[in-house]
């Protein structure tokens, strides 16, 4: 081949890196229209329901197996409302009580409330902002069947009975193995960590999805407000998550393990798991409303037939929320002894909360008056909402003033503001919402007459269970307890709340009712049945595989409204647009003006999302069965699945250039330029993948290093005992750790330069480093004079070391496939993405060392040297 040729080759293979975005529209029915389904459609029957990655099945998915723990959580809840129906009831005893009140605990908040909403989330996300799928359709999947295997795993248990029985709040020392002594708490506290995987996975997926997925034009100030509670509440599962998969792991630890990290006569401390499980869990309360606040604030203006008041606002105060939500986690603490000072900030940021909510309540409130409502069923469920809100908001401000938590803390006064913020902030929009998108889920509107019968006996259910409770906790009745003597003026309130309680149960299942029937009978729907404003509308209902056949072009909120809101002027693009059909493609936008960026290539259906969730859950299994061989093996299949899921494709040297069939007829793209085509960088969606799941990881290890800090505040004990870890020794293994952090950043380097081979050997030294770093770590564990069972300070210094070197392996067998995949001419300076990614978390392993040597070889010196 000449010269001349052989660049010409080159520079075609080039040309498939970038690629101008086409312009047109797609009949329906054409040629076109049938290619793109071709592409987009998964599978059918059993091989489909295990592969698919298409978000409409996935959220149909989660909305339904969230709303079958829904109905088990109710069962549930009524059995311990017929032991509470009357004094001294013998229905349950005081073991099987305890078992149902902490698995309703843990399947309402954990497995309906976040799961269904996720739900909506998956199906609405892409149509609301224009999109063809979220940013990872399989990392997507694998959120589902890990839920779903976490929930089984949870109650496995049960039929052996030995659920989880200490609240779902498992305070220790009850929890702890000293009082607790079966797999219970193994069974929550293995699950909770597993179930918190899920939870990272999708609000990751969410917050690139929000990012880089979005519809040309669609800038910040024209999302839907159910995004902006969704994005939000991700944002805060980054951040709190790890919180409470670290306290319940380490306390599996201390019943497993042996470790002191709650055991008061090792010095450990109970009270660090309140600041762990509460530094989540409150911030859980906003994460299950404020997504379906979003429902609401998007749902009820349909009704209105008005946009809603004050969008920005609303906005505003969503983020605002959970940013203060944050703050108050000592608010569920004000009776464990807590500084005065403390007690006063914590409760001035706790009525401050009351503010941003407000607001919304105002907006919606200012929407219905201003607008004319159709009292149809979804604005009968919205409208309702924002009575259960004002409640369930009123009597959570009341406990922030302290001495008024102090008298109602521990009663039922509590038990019912938790159930009008848990489920009437949470099931109203639920239920309101699941009829509005009914038609787009199904293709089919459900019954109207048969859907308000169901609603008032739902809220007439709901306020006559719950509000009597207020009246029991202000009369002295305690939380948690499974019977009660008579003559304590109690009898009435309790009785009534059963009642109401079955009459809740109802109104449920007749809900259910009505949408199996509909699904089967309604009516069929036409594309917009409510004349709504939304951009999910412009598409048929139930959508195609692939969303739009041609990308639409935004100009506004209200792309459906243009014309009654705004006569004149610039109007959204909906039926003409940008043509991605080369295979299953996306565009991806600038994050913040909604400009296009890059063309995204998507993935195919695949297994491995569902055995990278199997072998997780086996995982889990075989460590609650004490099964260590089989542990390893399931971790070994979860390593194996993961390289498989991240093996390139093809390598570009076997790439060949597109034709001009393929590439289709040329139009003129934004500015005349050509798009990148999955290029490398801030382009790829795997780039930002990697910064959120960096900000989580460093909260997990932020969470570590507070309970270091916080023990050590707390002891009065030597510490570091004698035989502190050498600041020689760390300062070696520090200079080593960021040498290979320097060596893996010049193989990124030498890459772009063309230079493969150079780049393979900096690669190989920077793992020959890494392993040196491991053996440096292990030769100073072998000369510890304690161990991780010796005493807290050991268990804690084990802990966050060997978290961390668990990450450094992690990391070593990232940085050994880059390697591989450099030397078998995967990448070249056009296509290095994967190592600017592992790059990415390489360095940030290296960051988290020198946090880690500040904290516990170079404090302690200096320390020790004053």
């Amino acid at each position: 081949m000449s010269t001349t040729s052989g660049r010409s080759l080159v520079q075609a293979k080039r040309s498939a890196f970038r690629r101008e975005p086409e312009r047109g529209r797609v009949p329906q029915g054409s040629d076109a229209e049938k290619r793109l389904r071709e592409i987009w459609e998964g599978e059918p029957g059993w091989r489909g329901f295990f592969t698919t990655v298409d978000h409409k099945k996935i959220g149909l998915r989660y909305i339904v197996t969230a709303f079958g723990f829904l109905l088990i959580g109710g069962v549930e809840a009524l059995l311990m409302r017929l032991q509470l129906a009357q004094p001294n009831e013998t229905l349950l005893s005081p073991e099987q009580y305890a078992q149902l009140f902490t698995m309703h605990g843990v399947t309402m908040i954990f497995l309906y409330a976040l799961p269904v909403l996720s739900g909506f989330a998956n199906y609405l996300w892409p149509l609301m902002l224009g999109s063809r799928d979220m940013a990872f359709p399989r990392l997507n999947a694998l959120s589902y069947w890990v839920f779903l295997f976490a929930g089984l795993f949870l109650y496995c248990s049960f039929p052996f009975g030995e659920a989880p029985n200490a609240g779902w709040f498992n305070y220790v020392p009850f929890s702890s193995l000293q009082y607790n002594r079966g797999p219970n708490i193994d069974v929550y506290a293995l699950g909770m960590v597993l179930l918190g995987i899920s939870t990272t996975v999708g609000a990751i997926n969410f917050v690139v999805t929000l990012f880089r997925m979005r519809a040309v034009g669609m800038s910040i100030d024209r999302l839907p407000i159910i995004v902006w509670g969704t994005l939000t509440v991700s944002f805060a599962n980054l951040f709190a998550v790890p919180s409470v998969s670290l306290a319940f792991f380490l306390l599996w630890m201390d019943r497993n393990v042996g470790t002191h990290f709650f055991d008061v006569s090792s010095d450990g401390r109970p009270l660090l798991w309140q600041h762990l499980f509460w530094m989540f869990a409150h911030p859980w309360v906003y994460v299950v409303a404020l997504p379906a606040m979003g429902i609401v604030s998007d749902g009820l203006p349909t009704f209105c037939r008005r946009p809603l008041v004050a969008y920005a606002a609303v906005a505003m105060s969503t983020v605002a929320t959970m940013i203060i939500g944050f703050e108050v986690w000592i608010h569920h603490m004000f009776a464990t002894g807590i500084a005065p000072l403390a007690l006063a900030f914590f409760g001035a940021a706790s009525v401050l909360i009351s503010i941003p909510s407000a607001v919304a309540v105002f907006a919606w409130i200012a929407t219905i008056w201003t607008g004319c409502p159709v009292f149809a069923v979804p604005f009968l469920y919205f409208a309702s909402f924002v009575l259960m809100f004002v409640v369930g908001g009123v009597s959570g401000v009341m406990t922030a003033a302290v001495p008024l938590d102090w008298q109602l803390n521990e009663t039922y006064f509590i038990v019912a503001h938790l159930h009008y913020v848990l489920l009437g902030i949470n099931v109203f929009p639920v239920l309101g919402g699941i009829t509005y998108w009914f038609p787009k889920f199904t293709g089919r509107l459900m019954n109207e007459r048969l859907g308000k019968i169901a609603f008032w006996i739902v809220f007439v259910g709901f306020n006559l269970g719950f509000f009597p409770m207020h009246i029991s906790g202000l009369l002295g009745m305690p939380r948690r307890v499974y019977t009660y003597p008579d003559g304590m003026g109690w009898d009435t309130s309790n009785l009534i709340t059963t009642i109401g309680s079955f009459v809740l149960g109802v109104g449920i299942v007749l809900f259910v009712i009505n949408a199996l029937l509909s699904a089967r009978r309604g009516k069929k729907s036409p594309p917009n049945p409510w004349d709504a404003p939304g951009l999910e509308w412009s598409v048929a209902s139930p959508p195609p595989p692939y969303n739009f056949a041609v990308l639409p072009i935004v100009q506004s909120r209200h792309p459906m409204w243009e014309d009654r809101l705004q006569p004149t002027g610039r109007r959204s693009s909906l039926e003409e647009g940008y043509l991605l059909h080369d295979g299953r493609e996306a565009l991806g936008v600038q994050p913040f003006s909604g400009k296009p960026d890059v063309i995204l290539k998507m993935p195919e259906d695949a297994w491995s999302p569902f055995f990278l969730g199997l072998f997780a859950a086996l995982a889990f299994l075989t460590m609650l069965l004490h099964f260590a061989a089989g542990t390893v093996i399931a971790l070994v299949g979860c390593g194996v699945t993961l390289i498989a899921w991240l093996w390139p494709r093809r390598s570009l040297a076997q790439r060949e250039p597109p034709t001009p069939e393929q590439m289709g007829p040329k139009r003129t793209a934004l500015n005349g330029e050509a798009l990148p085509v999955g290029s490398a960088g801030e382009h790829s969606g795997g780039w930002w993948g990697v910064l959120a799941l960096v900000a989580t990881e460093a909260s997990l290890f932020g969470y570590l290093l507070f309970s270091y800090f916080y023990s050590q505040s707390q002891t009065q004990l030597a510490w570091p005992p004698e035989g502190m870890p050498k600041i020689g020794v760390g300062a070696l293994s520090t200079s080593v750790l960021i040498l290979s952090s320097v060596f893996a950043w010049f193989s990124e380097r030498t890459l772009k330069k063309s230079r493969r081979s150079l780049s393979f050997v900096w690669m190989l030294v920077a793992i020959v480093l890494g392993f040196l770093f491991v053996g440096i770590q292990l030769k100073e564990w072998h000369d510890h004079p304690y161990g991780l069972t010796a005493h807290l300070y050991g268990s804690l210094y084990f802990t966050i070391t060997g978290f961390h070197m668990a990450h450094v392996l992690v990391g070593l067998v990232i940085l050994g496939l880059l390697a591989t995949w450099i030397a078998l001419g995967y990448f070249d300076e056009q296509r290095s993405a994967p190592l600017r990614i592992g790059g990415i978390y390489w360095h940030f392993v290296d960051v988290v060392w020198l946090f880690i040597f500040t904290s516990l070889y170079a404090t302690p010196f200096w320390m020790r040297g004053q």
